[in-house]
């Protein structure tokens, strides 16, 4: 019989394991049930497949089964994939999963009695957020950072980050910490923006007093609540935000952040205090001779410090920082762990060396040793040395576990977590959890934050101690040994932006340096803001709405506008919407860009609160006098009323279109344009003619069947995809149905038709305006646009203009890229002005307002 190639999956356990599931197994002679219920037996499948000539293929693990799955695909041939496996391991496996799962429901009921708020409460496990704002601070270090050589050549160091603070509609504050690393890929700029969107869209939104659960309840929350792809929020910015509502949600209720992550119902408020303290490893940069940097050791120990981490891979050559690490081990003896950092900045031949000369100094681990993420697990097996990572695993995936299951090598000992670089609370528990699993170390460090983010990372590390405390007796080990925990950067604060000290010193009991859980709670409780060290308080902007009457080939039209931004900076940006839309919808981004540029976007004809003063009788003929000429005509005139200067475009969809036209036609006005899922139009006369009579008979249907018909048909359309599975799309569809004018929709539906305004793509070729093109990672159709757009404006020519042309793909989103990932578009924004703004003042030779405008 002619057939395709079978494959066939064996899970091959030599017996029948559902009954080591079962209670039977817990009361019968093992014998009995290898002989009875088990039914054991010896059979060799690889034997039996050879006997066949059937293909065979054995795997031990996930990725080995995966693999081999892909390989059985390639080939023409039956292929068996034999599973090994043991029926008292997955009997132990499940045992571990019912305790887990037990674990799980009591920690999710030890929430909801803890937070349930009274009787009296009608909002139920939720509250409302109030008011939200953001200082900007700026604190002085002792030293230069350790992350970073950048600030070396200077005598003065200084850390800089955002205070955000969050008020619940019962008046509790809780306030976070925003502080962006300066060797991420995010900065203080991009951070603000990111804030200033956050404060627009986060007014009145409801938080749920589940978020503690931190299991993906924060993700969900973002993605549901906001409407943001939590992919796109900065790292900082999300550990802020999650420090904020946690600190917020342990005000509203008269706890503590700690008792919040772990209420377990036998705890009392009591317990919870006398967990006492947490270890802290000191922090060493490694300049100088050896003798030098063991007597800062041998002094760290004698102040109480029982964990070093020494700085290395910053000589030239390996054997200068094992000798400074044989120095120190000689000083400081072997009861103090000793742990090195390298920060990935060795080859692997030098990692190799550095390992084999201090592999008899008994270190704790040695962080990060080699460049590339594919030579640790050989360094591991090569060298012999513990190994911890760090870097490998701060651009984790949101779920970081498909990533961690390639490093479960034994002598990968610990993990070391930055929320702040990592993502904040949820996603480091995450990662905390299958280390502690794994019987590794989960070590919380700091990025030199002020004591505000410390006091919450000395809580969240205790309440990661003590889960790691319940897995080791979920899993039957021994208890958990005492971690020390990388915060010992609070030495580098010469200034803080809390009045309080931080909980941090000698143990009296233990002559240790230890952390104060209860101070640390204290200073969370009643934290006050040194306003020494604020330069500025972002409290909000308000948008100016106005309408401009304006008259365009014989039409006279009142156009609606919403400005915000400052006028005097120089940059303007012009927002145009697609069609359905309004100027509503550009709002949340020109908040966020508004402190780079002058923000501006208009209801376009036919939309929202813009009117059509004459409407004459003659539907068809105003229908015809409506195109793309007639609108980008009426956008000048309103460009020359609102600055004598260039404007930058931004358009969506039917506004890219307009935008484009423009960029091409009036360059004398335009700066540059960003075109978001745009296009050049139709070049076929058939395919014109077409799109046509399409358009006109929509917009038939628009007057005649109502503007709700034509929604329910319009978003059903294949390029709605993604945003339809968006959460906000139902109130997208709303705000779509408000418009009063659909006679006017209908004659900009048909007079803007790609079918009808004239072909660009000949036009493209000579294009004298920077364009960045923009598309969503899903919109198919206009990415085959844009690819073919990118390669007509020749951007590869040696011109200042090709130069600042730009293509981008917006992950985790669709066609309506601006409404399902607005993040992203900000940046892309403010980058795209900022570089049309440098050029300008290169060729005015303003140097100096290119320095400014640069910092």
């Amino acid at each position: 019989m002619l057939r395709k190639p079978m494959t066939i999956l064996v899970i091959n356990n030599r017996g029948g394991a559902i009954f080591s599931l079962l209670p039977v197994a817990d009361r019968t002679d093992p014998r009995v049930l290898n002989q009875y219920f088990y039914t054991s037996h010896n059979i060799s499948v690889h034997g039996l497949c050879e006997a066949h000539g059937v293909k065979h293929l054995e795997v031990k693990t996930k990725m080995e089964l995966h693999d081999a799955l892909i390989s059985s695909q390639k080939g023409d041939t039956d292929c068996v994939i034999e599973v090994e496996s043991s029926i008292d391991s997955n009997a132990t496996f499940h045992s571990y999963i019912r305790k887990f799962a037990c674990r799980a429901a009591e920690h999710a009921l030890g929430v909801i009695s803890k937070l349930s708020p009274p009787e009296s409460m009608s909002q139920g496990c939720h509250c409302k957020i109030q008011s939200i704002s953001y200082s900007v601070y700026r604190i002085q270090l002792c030293a230069p950072p350790t992350s970073s050589a950048l600030y070396h050549d200077r005598s003065i160091f200084y850390r800089e980050g955002f205070i955000l603070s969050l008020t619940l509609e019962d008046g509790s504050i809780g306030y976070g910490e925003v502080a962006p690393l300066e060797i991420s890929q995010e900065n203080l700029l991009d951070v603000e923006e990111q804030l200033r969107f956050l404060f627009h869209v986060m007014k009145g939104v409801t938080i749920n007093y589940f978020l503690p659960m931190l299991k993906s309840s924060f993700s969900s929350w973002i993605w549901k609540t906001l409407g943001i792809p939590v992919c796109s929020l900065f790292p900082s910015v999300r550990c802020g935000l999650e420090m904020a509502i946690l600190n917020a949600i342990a005000m509203s209720h008269g706890s503590s952040l700690l008792n919040i992550l772990y209420p377990l119902r036998e705890r009392t408020e009591e317990k919870s205090e006398n967990l006492a303290s947490i270890r802290i490893c000191a922090l060493i940069d490694s300049s100088g001779t050896p003798e030098e940097v063991a007597r800062i050791a041998v002094d760290l120990v004698e102040e109480g410090f029982t964990a070093i981490k020494i700085k290395v891979a910053r000589r030239a050559d390996p054997v200068e920082d094992a000798a400074v690490i044989q120095e120190v081990r000689k000083k400081v003896g072997c009861h103090i762990d000793l742990r090195v950092d390298a920060n990935r900045n060795w080859t692997y031949e030098q990692a190799i060396k550095f390992g084999f000369l201090v592999k008899d100094y008994n270190l704790q681990y040695i962080e990060e040793p080699v460049q590339h993420e594919s030579d640790i697990i050989r360094y591991c097996e090569e060298s012999g040395l513990p190994v911890a990572l760090d870097e490998t695993i701060d651009n984790c995936p949101e779920n970081p576990l498909n990533v961690l299951v390639k490093y479960n090598h034994h002598q990968i000992v610990a993990l070391v977590i930055k929320p702040t670089v990592i993502g904040g609370f949820e996603k480091a528990a995450m990662i905390a959890q299958w280390a502690h699993i794994q019987g590794k170390m989960a070590i919380i460090s700091a990025a030199f934050e002020s004591g505000l983010a410390l006091s919450a990372y000395i809580l969240f590390s205790c309440y990661l101690d003590l889960q790691n405390a319940d897995t080791c007796k979920l899993m039957n080990n021994s208890p958990a040994s005492s971690v020390a925990h990388g915060l010992g950067t609070y030495r580098w604060l010469e200034e803080d932006i809390t009045t309080d000290p931080l909980g941090i010193g000698r143990n009296p009991s233990t002559g240790f340096i230890e952390a104060s859980v209860a101070d640390a709670t204290h200073l969370l409780h009643k934290f006050q803001m040194n306003h020494n060290f604020i330069h500025r308080t972002f409290t909000g902007e308000k948008v100016l709405g106005y309408h401009l009457d304006l008259d365009s080939n014989d039409f006279s039209f009142s156009v609606n506008v919403q400005e915000i931004g400052q006028r005097n900076n120089g940059s303007t940006i012009l927002f145009l919407h697609g069609f359905l839309g309004t100027n509503e919808e550009w709002v949340p981004i020109m908040h966020a860009i508004s402190g780079s540029a002058r923000c501006i976007s208009v209801d376009l004809p036919g939309h929202g609160a813009t009117k059509i003063k004459n409407c004459g009788d003659d539907k068809a003929a105003l229908r015809s006098l409506l195109s793309i000429e007639i609108i980008a005509d009426l956008l000048l005139k309103l460009i020359e009323h609102v600055t004598p200067d260039k404007v930058t475009l931004v358009g969506y969809s039917m506004g890219a279109r307009i935008a484009l036209y423009m960029a091409l036609k009036f360059s004398d006005k335009i700066e540059g344009a960003v075109i978001l899922s745009g296009s050049p139009g139709l070049e076929d006369a058939v395919a014109r003619k077409i799109r046509r009579v399409k358009d006109d008979s929509k917009a038939r249907s628009i007057v005649t069947h109502g503007l709700q018909l034509f929604l329910n048909t319009w978003y059903s359309g294949g390029l709605w995809k993604s945003l339809r599975s968006h959460p906000y799309f139902n109130h997208i569809v709303v705000r779509r149905s408000v418009h009063d004018d659909l006679q006017g929709l209908a004659r900009v539906l048909s007079g803007l038709s790609p079918g009808r305004q004239p072909s660009l793509w000949e036009d493209l070729k000579h294009c004298k305006v920077p364009l960045m093109l923009v598309v969503g990672e899903n919109d198919e159709k206009f990415k085959r646009v844009a690819q073919k757009m990118w390669h007509e404006i020749g951007h590869d020519r040696d011109d200042a203009v090709s130069k600042l042309h730009q293509m981008v793909v917006v992950p985790s989103c669709g066609h309506a890229v601006h409404l399902e990932n607005p993040l992203p578009i900000i940046r892309l924004v403010r980058q795209f002005v900022t570089g049309l703004r440098s050029v300008k003042l290169q060729e005015k030779g303003n140097v100096r307002d290119l320095l400014i405008y640069n910092q």
